[in-house]
């Protein structure tokens, strides 16, 4: 594999102009909730990924499942693209509008439909987001676990397969997501899957939708599984001398088949950030940020055993919280380590990695991937969910200065490589968008790929459900 081919990605731009009859049809249904000022479209054109692309035509913003599907069913009579929006925090040019067309802001549909606390399982909308639906839970004794960082909403979670800080212990999306309904390209509403935990019934659709990026359907209620509160929660923090130390105790921790609930990799140019951005006074070095849930007997025998192994490679300085207060504030900064690490650089633009390698491996990757960082001298911050394979180099570029871009898109191909190379996949959370289109072919393979094309032009042969992202139609 020949990884720097992908070195500098450039979306493909083929606007497919909205008809003045339909922005009139657009305005006649949903009157001032129908926009095309220019602000309203620029916002709902950016995203947090490196490229700059032409806002859509119009946004709508709905608040029903029949907003929905009298908008696509516009949208399919004049063959215009349809962009799904939630909060707009997507890595990887999901939401950009490069065929132009009509953004679908679903932040209004933000309704928890059913809480079935017996079932252990509930029903939102779309636009609910992570943070709000867990307030709500906790009255009830039980939480939410996927985690990405930022306070995304369920839909978009959802579209991009996420997981996050929770994924070693409660899995992802995809494991998560018990049924869904989806408004389809021809704008029929369907019902894939039930409130059971499994089915032997047909297909599987709720598992083809999950991670589909909204290119097959738009997603407008959503059915997750939940999980009691754990009885005991204790974090604690570990200093180490050098990544690779802290790599390895986290391999020896899964290893040993610890069930952590979360394990985090910052190293020591994170830290700095997360101190200035946050105030804290974090040893500037390495560091493992880690949560135990379960028992208070079961919690603090983990926490004994991930101790002891911590301290055969290093690891110094353990601190624990065992206070909501105290857990929360580390893991805010643990939040805030990208924001953070944006601020060391003022108005750069990031390129971020999110590849993820079996658990054996993670040392070889990690190790390798740092060290070109540290030779091409380009300004890096690296943080990981590490505890499933998953880690994320971000790469901090001046947008004026095109040959940064170059090198920092060469760096990620090279890490994605090493990856694939070592089993792994190019993407393990954000998802492919525009940003990782040719590694997909490289993961996956031309035959592979051809499937989903097909699967593609099957549920969606007018090529208007978000096209232009996963790949090329």
């Amino acid at each position: 594999m020949n990884a720097p081919q992908h070195a500098h990605p450039t979306p493909v731009i083929a606007p497919r102009p909205m008809p003045a009859e339909m922005v009139d049809a657009l305005r006649t249904r949903f009157g001032d909730r129908c926009s095309t000022a220019m602000a309203v479209r620029e916002l709902h054109g950016r995203d947090e990924s490196p490229f700059d692309v032409p806002p859509p035509d119009a946004v709508v913003y709905c608040e029903s499942n029949e907003d929905v599907i009298d908008a696509v069913r516009l949208a399919d009579r004049f063959a215009v693209p349809v962009i799904p929006y939630g909060v707009g925090s997507s890595l990887e040019g999901h939401l950009l509008a490069v065929q132009g067309g009509l953004s679908l802001d679903l932040s209004r549909m933000n309704r928890i439909l059913e809480i079935n606390a017996e079932d252990l399982s509930v029903t939102v909308q779309p636009g609910v987001t992570r943070t709000r639906l867990n307030e709500e839970l906790r009255h009830a004794g039980l939480f939410f676990p996927i985690d990405p960082g930022a306070d995304a909403s369920i839909g978009g979670m959802t579209a991009t397969r996420a997981s996050g800080t929770n994924a070693v212990r409660y899995g992802t999306m995809r494991e998560n997501v018990l049924a869904l309904g989806v408004v389809s390209a021809s704008g029929e509403w369907v019902r894939t899957g039930t409130r059971a935990r499994k089915s032997s019934a047909g297909y599987d659709l709720t598992r083809l939708f999950v991670g589909s990026e909204g290119t097959l359907g738009v997603m407008t209620e959503i059915t997750l599984k939940l999980y009691p509160l754990p009885e005991a929660v204790s974090a604690a923090i570990c200093h180490f001398p050098s990544v690779d130390a802290a790599v390895q105790t986290t391999i020896a921790i899964i290893q040993m088949g610890v069930p952590i609930a979360r394990c985090e990799l910052l190293d020591g140019r994170t830290v700095a950030a997360v101190n200035r951005h946050d105030r804290l006074a974090l040893r500037e070095q390495p560091m493992l940020l880690m949560e135990f849930h379960g028992s208070p007997a079961g919690v603090a025998e983990q926490a004994r055993t991930v101790q002891d192994i911590a301290a055969e490679l290093g690891g110094e300085a353990f601190e624990w919280a065992t206070t909501p207060e105290e857990r929360t504030r580390l893991w805010t900064a643990r939040h805030h380590a990208y924001f953070a690490a944006l601020q060391t650089r003022p108005g750069c633009r990031c390129v971020t990695t999110d590849t993820c390698v079996p658990i054996s491996r993670l040392a070889e990757a990690i190790g390798e991937s740092v060290a070109e960082a540290d030779a091409a001298g380009l300004p890096y911050f690296l943080v990981g969910h590490v505890g499933d394979g998953n880690f994320h180099i971000g790469y901090l570029i001046d947008p004026t200065r095109p040959e940064e871009r170059v090198l920092a898109e060469t760096l990620s191909a090279q890490l994605v490589g090493r990856s694939l190379r070592l089993g792994g996949t190019c993407t393990g959370e954000h998802g492919i968008g525009l940003h990782k289109m040719g590694f997909l072919v490289d993961e996956a393979g031309p035959a592979a790929v051809g499937l989903m094309r097909a699967v593609k032009q099957a549920l969606d042969p007018k090529n208007i459900m978000n096209p232009g992202k996963i790949f090329e139609i």
